[in-house]
């Protein structure tokens, strides 16, 4: 087996690096005269130094695509299961090395490193459960005398993947896997900041899988270099994408014009709600691994606490104890919990929402300090749930408390968000707990639990400026396919004229 080491002793010493684009079964030069140096952003080493993907070649790519996915959507389920299961033990062959990569190149900790991997290849063993829906064919009834009804499921052709640079492995295979193993063949772009596990990685488990050439296709490049081919090449039927609200609505208009298919997942801002009757210690818990798991940076993370007035100053209290004393540093050692943002961009909107938070009237019960390329944790007070920062998705070590004056008021406070991704409720009374998570406004709401939770057969999604669409199965199959209707006269119909 080619191990991924290759890309961790090979690859990452800083210098330019050629053929890391895939592009038909080959890996390829980009043609661009740009390059683009992958840092680690702990400290600003330099990873690796990318030459990036041309448009021209991103046109090819989609071209291969095409051809290559007329015969993959005639591929049996044997043959589409061999490749999963194929790649999948590419993935548990190099575990230590892509957990490694992880950390290095998105400044995630060893424990988000492990978290995301498993995620990334319990997605990718979940395809198997779903590769026999394609060529399904059902019977309905109805029509004139003598009408047979079918209904066939097939393959969309070729899709548009573009992934972010929170979680890249996880992230791009949620989107990728489920085309391949419905027939379609995929142009996958992920954040240039992590190609390596974002794109590479995936390329060379595919390859390694014997999927045919073209079915896979993956280029290290950006918007600057590209602009908008991806959503308005004409190729694409759906155009999968995890990223910014923004980038989002722009996405989404394109591809209402062009009257393609779209799997959002947007921005969020997760309400952690804690009710009169919670267990404040096991709330306070679940609040510090759901505000401060990669530094805030993931799209579920609990971007308010809504708690209420009887509890709250303990809660705050207990919370700050807590975030106080958590370990920040080198995201490589094992004991770290808070490592870097993953830019410089990025530091400085975090420290942008604090001085905002302050004009506001903010308090800080907790203020922060950036160490190098580090925020470590601060806990916000005193803030109005309609002020600019709390309706801002922070994406940062920052956690926001707003007191409610009652339960019902929490929950109404919940739902004053153009947003709803995720959300969770802290109650002792779970039947009414469950009462309040079907009412707040968000597609995924967990009671006594924190935000952050994923699972590849759950239907996965958000409402409002959350995004659209469905991920897991087998929610995803429908997001995935297209469904055909064939009819057969098998007796003579009479017509009117």
């Amino acid at each position: 087996m080619q191990q991924f080491e290759t890309i961790t002793k090979s690859y990452l010493n800083g210098e330019v690096v050629e053929g890391l684009s895939y592009i038909n079964g080959e890996w390829i030069e980009g043609e661009s005269d740009r390059t683009y140096k992958n840092v680690n952003p702990y400290d600003n080493s330099v990873i690796a130094e990318i030459k990036l993907a041309s448009k021209e070649q991103t046109v090819q790519a989609y071209e291969k695509a095409s051809e290559a996915q007329k015969q993959w959507a005639k591929s049996t389920v044997e043959e589409r299961n061999r490749v999963i299961e194929k790649a999948a033990e590419y993935m548990k062959a190099n575990q230590e090395e892509i957990v490694q990569l992880i950390s290095r190149e998105t400044g995630g900790t060893i424990l988000k490193g492990n978290i995301e991997y498993g995620l990334a290849l319990a997605v990718l063993e979940e395809a198997l459960n779903y590769t026999d829906q394609l060529g399904k064919v059902n019977e309905v009834p109805g029509g004139p005398e003598g009408k047979v009804n079918k209904v066939y499921r097939l393959p969309l052709g070729v899709i548009s993947s573009i992934s972010p640079f929170n979680f890249p492995v996880n992230l791009s295979m949620r989107s990728i896997i489920p085309a391949i193993a419905l027939g379609s063949a995929v142009v996958h772009k992920p954040d240039i900041q992590v190609g390596l596990v974002g794109g590479v990685l995936l390329a060379k488990a595919f390859d390694y899988a014997g999927l045919p050439a073209g079915v896979f296709n993956m280029l290290l490049t950006d918007i600057e270099e590209i602009g908008d081919e991806m959503l308005t090449n004409p190729i694409p039927r759906l155009i999968s994408f995890t990223g910014s609200t923004s980038v989002g609505r722009h996405i989404g208009s394109i591809a209402g014009q062009n009257f393609k298919r779209v799997a959002l997942e947007l921005g969020g801002n997760s309400p952690f709600v804690v009710l009169s009757d919670a267990d404040v210690d096991q709330a306070v818990n679940a609040a510090i691994f759901g505000k401060f798991i990669h530094q805030g940076q993931i799209c579920m993370i609990i971007n308010r606490m809504i708690v209420h007035q009887d509890i709250h100053d303990e809660f705050v209290r207990k919370l700050t104890e807590k975030a106080k004393d958590l370990p920040f540093g080198n995201p490589q050692d094992p004991n770290t919990v808070i490592g870097p943002l993953i830019n410089e961009q990025q530091l400085q909107k975090a420290a942008n929402f604090v001085e905002l938070a302050k004009k506001e009237g903010a308090v800080m019960a907790l203020e922060g300090k950036r160490e190098g390329n580090i925020l470590t944790p601060y806990i916000i007070t005193n803030l109005k749930n309609d002020s600019e920062v709390a309706q801002s998705e922070l994406f940062a070590p920052i956690a926001l408390i707003i007191k409610a004056e009652s339960d019902e008021e929490a929950i109404e406070l919940a739902n004053d968000s153009d947003h709803g991704l995720s959300s969770a409720i802290f109650t002792s009374d779970l039947e009414n707990g469950e009462e309040y998570a079907v009412a707040i406004d968000s597609g995924m709401t967990h009671i006594n639990d924190q935000t952050v939770n994923d699972a590849p057969n759950i239907p996965f999604g958000g409402t409002k400026a959350s995004g659209m669409g469905r991920f897991g199965n087998p929610w995803v199959v429908d997001e995935y396919t297209s469904l055909k209707w064939v009819s057969v006269q098998t007796k003579f119909r009479s017509f009117p004229f």
